[in-house]
């Protein structure tokens, strides 16, 4: 590793110019109530923020209709015997709707302060990892539901 050094003439010192690592962007918000005012922002730093949102939110949104497509698929082109497929898609597609729901009331309060046991205020940040053990689980339980559906098709 280089490091690259400044020497001034006037007072005889040496200055490092690589030794501190300049800090991420990230760390120099400042957290207030809610999410909505709870973040100094830079307007490239809330285009960030919107964009992330919308990312998630459409994420959500296009697996739902992913499900509710392939849903209406196999109830439309197959017989009754895969209309329990069906149906569990239908299902799983609506319960991706509620989790993205969730997801939005949830993100709403990730910003928020608490107090300490010394009469100060802790500002914190939440994340959403509540909210991907859910989906987790709701996917894990759709997949172990559909090979029991699929298994039953067999035998």
């Amino acid at each position: 590793m280089f490091l690259r050094m400044r020497i001034h003439a006037r007072n005889n010192s040496l200055t490092f110019l690589d030794s501190e690592p300049k800090p991420h962007p990230g760390e120099h918000l400042h957290l207030r109530l809610h999410r909505a005012r709870s973040v100094a922002l830079t307007s490239q730093e809330l285009v960030e923020v919107r964009a992330a949102q919308r990312t998630f939110e459409g994420a959500y949104m296009r697996t739902a209709l992913g499900q509710f497509s392939f849903a209406l698929v196999i109830l439309k082109i197959f017989t009754e015997e895969f209309y329990a497929i069906g149906a569990l898609f239908a299902v799983y597609g609506s319960a991706v709707l509620l989790v993205a729901a969730y997801r939005r009331y949830q993100g709403n309060r990730q910003f928020f302060t608490s107090g300490t046991g010394h009469g100060g205020v802790r500002k914190k940040f939440k994340t959403s990892g509540d909210t991907v053990l859910l989906m987790a689980a709701l996917s894990l339980g759709a997949y172990v539901t559909l090979m029991v559906l699929t298994w039953r098709l067999v035998s």
